[in-house]
């Protein structure tokens, strides 16, 4: 079900693509750099974008977001989620430079967090299809949840937001009229709260629905599921739950939070690395299975995306791939691709 791509990269954490009719490939490693591969898997020798000089990396931290503006072609932007030297969260826009490469010096900060903890910074960045940005942030770091974020609807952290990457009043981005708080009882950036470390989230292609993995505390890695056309404001229920049970007690108040549509313990792993859809040409056999794993276990599983609409459904393993799985990587075909990293990048196939 993997077949080897590309190799010998540095801590690669995310696959992507400009959605530009290129073909190009556009991988993530953690350390600050960006590198783009064509469709044969050909690594360029020199970086789209370096910031190595800008990120701390290592663990959580790092380079750990990227998405390109939905015009992209014509305008040449693109964003970034990065952790800076002190350790802080950033969410900025960049420009094509001259050379066709990322321009370090066109940087205009969207979003400034003075995180307190090295740990749960989230990173996931992509535009939907309403042609808004959301950005995954985790809680800010700290076991259990210690300043509650998740659950604080007037904080970024523990959130997935949705913002306008075009200036709005004294603003450097936009609040979506129909963003849950924007007109009160809460940051007007949040859509969905109660998140741990949303560390990947993905739109299905077909459906538009918003697939978020949610990594757990001690006991319990889940899916969540917001289904397109449902408003925004759906609460994932951190720290109340952790996956589908009450958090460090025997009994908690379910009211108004939305259980994982899948869920795992720790038995089978200890980290989950969200993935996408399959909305392929090459394999119809993986077609509408929403494909994720571990990074410590190295599992893969497969949960039917339609099914899961009907609420908790269980996931089939697919394979014990060996790997430290950082993330998972769609292609502008919709190919999907597994991101290890230990450096290594596979296709995913039906065989």
């Amino acid at each position: 079900m993997l077949e080897p791509f590309i190799s010998g990269l540095d801590s690669p954490v995310y696959l992507g693509h400009a959605g530009d009719g290129s073909g190009t490939l556009y991988i993530i490693e953690r350390v600050g750099r960006i590198r783009t591969a064509s469709a044969d898997g050909t690594v360029d020798a020199n970086p789209f974008i370096d910031l190595s000089g800008r990120v701390t990396a290592g663990g959580e931290q790092g380079l750990l977001g990227l998405a390109f503006h939905p015009q992209f072609g014509d305008n040449g932007r693109f964003f970034l989620d990065y952790t800076d030297r002190n350790g802080d969260h950033v969410i900025s826009e960049f420009a094509i430079g001259p050379d066709g490469r990322g321009d370090p010096g066109s940087e205009r900060q969207l979003i400034f967090l003075d995180d307190f903890a090295a740990n749960h910074n989230g990173g996931m960045l992509e535009f939907g299809p309403d042609g808004y940005l959301y950005i995954a942030m985790g809680d800010g770091g700290g076991a259990g949840d210690p300043r509650r974020a998740g659950q604080d609807r007037n904080t970024l952290f523990g959130k997935i937001l949705r913002i306008g990457v075009d200036p709005e009043g004294e603003r450097p981005y936009s609040i979506p009229p129909d963003n849950p708080f924007a007109g009160g009882g809460g940051s007007p950036e949040v859509w969905d709260y109660g998140l741990r470390n949303p560390w990947r989230f993905s739109f299905d292609r077909a459906t538009d629905d918003l697939w978020i993995a949610d990594v757990g505390q001690g006991e319990q890695e889940e899916v969540d599921l917001h289904p397109a056309g449902t408003p925004g404001g759906v609460n994932f229920g951190w720290n109340v739950l952790e996956g589908p049970d009450c958090y460090a007690a025997t009994e908690c108040d379910r009211n108004g939070k939305t259980p994982p549509v899948a869920s795992y313990t720790h038995a089978d792993g200890c980290s989950v690395s969200g993935g996408y859809v399959y909305r392929g040409k090459a394999w119809p056999v993986l077609d509408g299975i929403y494909l994720f794993g571990d990074y410590c276990s190295g599992i893969v599983w497969g949960l039917d995306s339609a099914a899961a609409h009907g609420g908790p459904t269980e996931p089939r393993k697919l394979l014990e791939s060996g790997e430290n799985v950082s993330s998972f990587g769609e292609d502008e075909s919709g190919e999907l691709y597994l991101v290890s990293l230990g450096g290594s990048i596979f296709r995913v196939t039906g065989r």
